[in-house]
């Protein structure tokens, strides 16, 4: 019996497993395509005609030149190579616009760094150890960057990071035909340069209370901040941003907006009497409701006071108040100066005021141990102070002492297993050998 079965007609050229295409009409429309394999993917694209000859003198053309084939006849245009300065151009588009202001500024300065030391039309697949330790020794050495002068650890620590930070966004995102900017980061796994022993400065007792006696003289603004600062134990950035919404003066409370907290964690803390006493006075001098400022700016109500007016009215507090300029004395002491002054407080107000941060940089028991918080994941410690924050007392505290501590500038104060918490102990005793030997 004879086949009735009608057999569209193709055409193949080439090579197989190497450049083989092939043409055949579609049964739909009869308009020819062509196919080909590539990375083990079977192709298809239509070439827009029904003209035998030339769909068979076109698959000859594709086979003799193979790239890929393109409708027409000609030949796909290889993807231009991505570069260093290409890929800083695009994460300075679409990702460093999101951050604030002075991480921009920073993430510019790293991008001319690096541009000029690693080279503009430097491929990022090529990035190698090499690099890496040549920038650590180059900038450490302070033969590149703006300033000129040798940077610590930290500094190249930040801007190794970002660099990270652009390789690991452009192996996730796509050009325009859909492929991946960067396969995988070439120095992925590579350790940064670690600060051993980072200098702390601490606000003393006596520089507090004569820059506080001067800060009047200041602004008002300065005043309620700095007072703010040593009372809550927060950043500026947050304070600076604090609405008359977030302040509660029925409960005596504040509460500290994610957006304008480093941590990007939402809180609310106590105020001690003096918070309270210094916003009382801000209120009437900037009296105001619900999404008005605390800290106006001088010029513009409408925006908070930055980051750079604060800065110079400490430093004019600290010429008013006779103090000796010191290096890296600025808002961030009297965070540190914070737990010191509490000290005559019971361990759940301290925990719930402030020590969020001290335990993720130094071991503490912060971020665990907020009333208001809860907790994603329970340590031994983390369990005993939120056993202490709620009134308990824990039956087991730490896996190794038993006890759960905090940390603050070097000093160390141990709450005794078996005993209720006791922080009026003076800061100068070396509280962890008098605990070893009660144990």
């Amino acid at each position: 019996m004879a086949c009735t079965k009608r057999r569209r007609r193709s055409y193949g050229a080439g090579e197989w497993g190497r450049n083989r295409v092939r043409v055949f009409p579609d049964p739909k429309t009869g308009l020819f395509q062509v196919e080909w394999r590539e990375n083990g993917r079977r192709l298809t694209r239509t070439l827009g005609h029904r003209d035998w000859a030339r769909a068979k003198r076109q698959a000859d053309e594709f086979a003799a030149g193979f790239v890929g084939p393109e409708i027409g006849g000609k030949a796909e245009a290889e993807p231009e190579p991505l570069t260093l300065e290409r890929l800083f151009d695009i994460y300075g588009e679409e990702v460093t616009p999101t951050k604030t202001e002075r991480v921009q500024h920073r993430d510019r300065i790293a991008t001319m760094m690096f541009l000029d030391l690693l080279g503009r039309d430097r491929r990022p697949e090529t990035l190698s150890r090499r690099d890496w330790d040549r920038f650590i020794r180059e900038r450490r050495a302070g033969r590149i960057g703006p300033s000129g002068k040798p940077v610590t650890n930290r500094t190249i620590e930040l801007d190794l990071k970002f660099l990270l930070a652009v390789l690991n966004w452009a192996t996730k995102s796509r050009d325009e035909e859909g492929r991946l900017l960067l396969d995988s980061n070439p120095l992925k796994g590579l350790r940064t340069p670690k600060e051993k022993n980072p200098t702390r400065v601490v606000l003393s007792e006596e520089e507090y209370q004569a820059m506080l006696g001067v800060s009047p003289q200041v602004d008002w603004r300065f005043h309620v901040a700095f007072v703010l600062a040593h009372e809550t134990g927060h950043r500026i950035g947050a304070i600076r941003n604090l609405r008359w919404a977030d302040i509660d003066f029925e409960g005596r409370e504040v509460r500290w907006r994610a957006e304008h907290e480093k941590t990007g964690y939402e809180h609310v803390t106590p105020m001690t009497n003096e918070a309270v006493a210094v916003l009382e006075e801000a209120r009437e001098v900037n009296p105001g409701n619900g999404e008005a400022l605390v800290l106006p700016a001088p010029r513009d109500p409408s925006v908070s006071i930055s980051r750079g007016r604060a800065g110079t009215w400490w430093r004019k507090a600290e010429r008013l108040a006779g103090l000796e300029p010191k290096a890296r004395r600025g808002w961030g002491p009297p965070r540190r100066k914070f737990p010191a002054g509490r000290l005559g407080l019971p361990l759940p107000g301290v925990l719930r005021t402030g020590l969020r941060d001290w335990s993720r940089r130094r071991g503490g028991v912060g971020t665990r141990c907020d009333a208001s918080s809860r907790p994603t994941s329970w340590t031994f410690r983390s369990r005993c102070c939120a056993s202490w924050a709620a009134g308990r007392r824990p039956r087991r505290c730490c896996a190794v002492t038993s006890r759960p501590t905090l940390y603050n500038s070097g000093r160390l104060w141990t709450v005794v297993r078996g005993s209720a918490p006791d922080l009026n102990q003076s800061a100068g005793v070396n509280q962890r050998e008098s605990a070893r030997r009660n144990l």
